[in-house]
């Protein structure tokens, strides 16, 4: 992803500067950038191009400011097919963060203004610590802006964990700030925000899981079909713990009645680049209709001959009276850049409705 800040990249931030002011000094500000950033990874890169950006931007971040804020109404947006092409604006925005963090509120007019070309949720993330209570007036104000970008904003950069932004610790002790805002953002008519709502509640889970699944339960009521996906993105880390509830929230029967007729592997011993077949069967012992999610974990062996396990996805099934189900599914084992494998016993668990059914032992062969 590094190379969504290449030298085209520094160009269009030229361009849209020297736009802006005419005597921007657009060759040199490219030269310097551009030599600096061969061997840096993404976010050096964004740092290093802010650094840079300093040297040629007025000193007064007043005046600075009032050129970003016209920033958007020149951007060169890039090859729309090219996923890429919106980091060119990373540095832009991230600048406000490191030289507009002693004047808040013009700062967050500008993050404002900048947040469609890209994203503000890291640069945002220093006011909320530093300010905290005028960018949280903030947030909650743009919780009903027009713009789905700004509105998205509000959730995703109050993420306790988000990737790459810096940890927001306080709200991983007490999330109930993040949760007024969400609340606000539950029924949004975007998809774009509606995600960001369930990886922040997804991110509360983790630290708070009683408190994510009492609100799920209050959203559930009466909850949209768009509710209702916000609900279910938001519990899957609980879903992968098996945490009982959530399955109850999410329609799933909460004691299912069932018989495991078969559960079995194709092959016991399986070579790195094969697949691992096995089959189940389930049996209804209820006199009435249930819901069931099932999944497998598969445990893995490490090195050192420890495991480590992942969750799947298998089949989300209705189980009417007297139903019997098979079910058949492939699991690959073919080498990938996410993870290593080792020769040795490993094991396939069954989970039912979050809950743990049986599990299966088979050897893994690795040249």
């Amino acid at each position: 992803m590094k190379e969504g800040l290449n030298r085209d990249a520094i160009k269009r931030i030229s361009t849209v500067l020297q736009t802006i002011e005419n005597d921007f000094a657009t060759h040199e500000f490219i030269e310097e950038a551009v030599v600096g950033i061969t061997r840096l990874e993404l976010k050096q890169r964004v740092s290093f191009i802010i650094t840079v950006l300093a040297k040629y931007l007025p000193t007064d971040f007043t005046v600075t400011a009032d050129i970003l804020l016209k920033v958007k109404d020149y951007w060169d947006w890039g090859d729309p097919d090219d996923p890429l092409s919106r980091f060119a604006a990373w540095p832009l925005i991230d600048y406000v963060a490191v030289y507009g963090l002693e004047d808040p509120k013009r700062s967050l007019a500008v993050l404002k203004q900048l947040t469609p070309l890209f994203t503000a949720e890291f640069a945002i993330r220093p006011f909320i610590k530093q300010h905290f209570s005028l960018t949280y007036t903030t947030l909650v104000e743009w919780s009903e802006d027009q713009d789905e970008h700004v509105r998205r904003l509000v959730s995703e950069g109050i993420r306790p964990r988000l990737p790459w932004g810096k940890q927001l610790t306080q709200f991983r002790d007490d999330p109930e700030p993040i949760i007024v805002l969400l609340e606000r953002l539950k029924d949004d008519p975007s998809r774009y925000v509606r995600r960001s709502v369930a990886n922040n509640l997804n991110d509360i889970s983790k630290d708070h899981s009683e408190r994510v699944i009492q609100l799920c339960q209050a959203w559930s009521v009466d909850a949209s079909d768009n509710r209702q996906w916000i609900i279910r993105h938001g519990c899957r880390s609980l879903i992968k713990l098996g945490e009982s509830a959530v399955f109850s929230i999410l329609g799933f029967t909460e004691n299912p009645q069932f018989s495991l007729e078969n559960f079995s592997i194709v092959k016991n011993q399986i070579k790195l680049g094969e697949s691992l077949g096995f089959l189940l069967t389930i049996k209804s012992e209820s006199a009435v209709g249930q819901h069931l999610m099932v999944d497998y974990k598969i445990h893995h062996v490490k090195a050192n001959q420890t495991c480590s396990s992942k969750v799947f996805k298998l089949s989300t099934i209705r189980l009417e009276t007297n139903d019997k189900i098979n079910i058949k599914k492939n699991h690959p084992f073919k080498q990938i850049s996410t993870r290593k494998y080792y020769s040795g016993c490993h094991s396939i668990e069954l989970i039912i409705n979050g809950k743990t059914i049986d599990s299966l032992d088979f050897t893994l062969s690795v040249p």
